[in-house]
């Protein structure tokens, strides 16, 4: 069957895959309320950490639909908005009347405030950043925390009232509400983000609220998970035939490998060689899933037709709207000849989703274009399976272990759908691939001679569109630099710096000088996530 005349049923497939999980532990489930937060996602996480199932949920829905979802637990995302401005999203205040409780968080708590009375005004005393937040009132939220902990604020504007109902539970030097609770009603806020890695405690008070007070049994399982949408890939499938786009990351063999064990030889891999991958890249996919798993796997040399697609492109969100352009006009002709050919697979996961502005009408701002979600057009007549949706990195791989991937390749480093294009700054040549993929190499090969391929979380090379000065032996240069970026996250929704030892910076920039023709000069990226992204473009 031709995919231009494969049926399709839209999302069908997709959402039932995506609620696998859901549908294992329904009545331990907590819900997030997204009113735009770039950390909804990490909520969710932070709340599986408990072994408690978590997804998140459009923030308008109605107290009446929340109520049939039966959560044990609500908690209201931060987001970008002011709530005293025109139009910004709020919740149907019927859902602080269910009985579940409710926590704010950042945002979410002047939703939470505003909608029984309180006041909260634009303020000249941001904060942005670490904060200490002194508790006034043990307990409940607070419970097993020392009285002073060290927070990350995130906000412009603050409560200044809080009606007779609620009571403060902590605050800050400039934050007098930093965390309130109603005194009748299961109703809980705070000003700080404790999803953050910045929030050293924030576990411990999100388990309070999801443990403590919500009463959740820590009983949902990545196995579960595992067991439930493999089952859910067979019933939707059928005899019908699964083509999963390969690209040699983490994220797209644990979808290969979860499909193959749920449909087997029903399943076809396809590689896309786009000229953008990692040094030996296509050698290792090759290897891995004609070897190992034995899978029918079908490899593209595109490398000219992408190189040429990106001639004289700078502008970052160009270059990923042509390379998944290009990729799906590739992917497209090569599934032409797969027979049977009715679901699509990629290795989508929540980050991605957050960061693209999944929802078209929702309050989440867009960071980043990703090929693999929303790019495929309509007319590319295959059904979605995305059976990774509602999972972080580290599920991913530990999904990964569980299926019977090398460790290897499991816990190799992150690498983005549009490849080098992104780490290429500027326009991307062959040549500049040459000396890219040549630095990143050197970058890999010594980080993991150090023994800290595992300790860090994402380290690679970057070309930078800059020359400059240098001297080698008695010539005057003027060639290009190479940044290092070196990540520790747990979550890839916020990193901080690789701390790389010195005498391994120096190996590193002494090798890429004297190995990699045209780089006179190395540097290292030392910002961490926000404010800047980990990749650069």
């Amino acid at each position: 069957m031709s995919v231009s005349s494969a049926h399709s049923t839209g999302n069908s497939t997709e959402s039932s895959l995506s609620e696998a999980g859901a549908s294992v532990l329904t009545d331990q489930r907590i819900v997030v309320l997204d009113f735009g937060s770039q950390y909804a996602q990490l909520i969710a996480r932070r709340v599986r950490e408990q072994n408690v199932y978590c997804q998140i949920i459009r923030h308008d829905l109605s107290a009446d639909r929340i109520a049939e979802l039966a959560p044990k637990g609500i908690i209201l995302s931060g987001g970008p908005s002011s709530v005293y401005e025109d139009g910004a999203p709020r919740c149907d205040p019927e859902l602080f009347k269910l009985g579940i409780p409710v926590l704010g968080i950042c945002y979410g708590l002047q939703v939470a405030c505003e909608a029984f009375g309180g006041k909260v005004t634009n303020t000249s005393r941001r904060e942005y950043g670490h904060a200490m937040c002194e508790i006034v009132q043990p307990g409940t939220l607070f419970d097993e925390l020392p009285g002073e902990i060290d927070v990350w604020m995130s906000h412009g504007d603050q409560i200044s009232a809080i009606s007779e109902q609620f009571e403060p539970l902590a605050r800050t030097s400039t934050c007098p509400f930093a965390a309130i609770r109603h005194k009748e009603l299961p109703v809980y806020g705070m000003q700080f983000h404790p999803e953050v890695t910045h929030t050293p405690l924030g576990g411990k008070v999100l388990a309070n609220f999801v443990r403590g007070i919500c009463g959740c049994e820590p009983n949902w399982q990545l196995s579960d998970f595992a067991d439930a949408t493999v089952r859910q890939i067979r019933d939707a499938v059928g005899d019908r035939r699964v083509i999963c786009g390969l690209s040699g990351g983490v994220d797209s063999s644990v979808v290969a490998a979860l499909l193959y064990k749920a449909i087997g030889p029903q399943l076809t891999c396809i590689l896309i060689d786009n000229g953008l991958l990692r040094q030996n890249e296509q050698a290792l996919v090759i290897d891995e899933f004609t070897n190992h798993f034995k899978a029918d796997l079908h490899v593209v040399d595109a490398e000219d037709r992408f190189l040429a697609s990106l001639a004289g492109v700078v502008e970052p969100q160009e270059k990923r709207r042509r390379i998944g352009h290009d990729f799906i006009e590739c992917f497209k002709k090569e599934a032409e000849s797969i027979e049977n050919a009715h679901f699509l697979a990629q290795g989508t996961l929540y980050p991605d989703v957050i960061e693209s502005g999944a929802d078209p009408d929702g309050p989440a701002a867009t960071i980043k274009l990703h090929h693999n979600v929303g790019g495929l057009p309509e007319e590319l007549g295959f059904e979605l399976i995305e059976p990774l949706r509602d999972l972080f990195k580290d599920e991913v791989r530990r999904l990964g272990l569980e299926l019977g991937l090398p460790e290897k390749l499991v816990w190799r480093h992150p690498f983005p759908g549009p490849g080098l294009a992104v780490r290429c700054l500027g326009e991307v040549t062959r040549d500049k691939l040459v000396v890219l993929r040549a630095a990143d190499a050197i970058v890999i090969e010594e980080i993991e001679a150090a023994g800290l391929y595992r300790e860090t979380s994402q380290t690679f090379a970057v070309l930078l569109p800059v020359q400059s000065v240098g001297v080698m032996g008695d010539a005057r240069t003027y060639d290009n630099a190479i940044a290092v970026r070196s990540v520790n996250t747990d979550d890839f929704m916020t990193a901080d710096w690789s701390r790389l030892p010195y005498e391994l910076l120096a190996r590193i920039s002494t090798r890429i000088i004297n190995e990699v023709k045209g780089v006179n000069r190395v540097c290292y990226d030392i910002s961490s996530k926000p404010p800047a992204t980990i990749e650069w473009e």
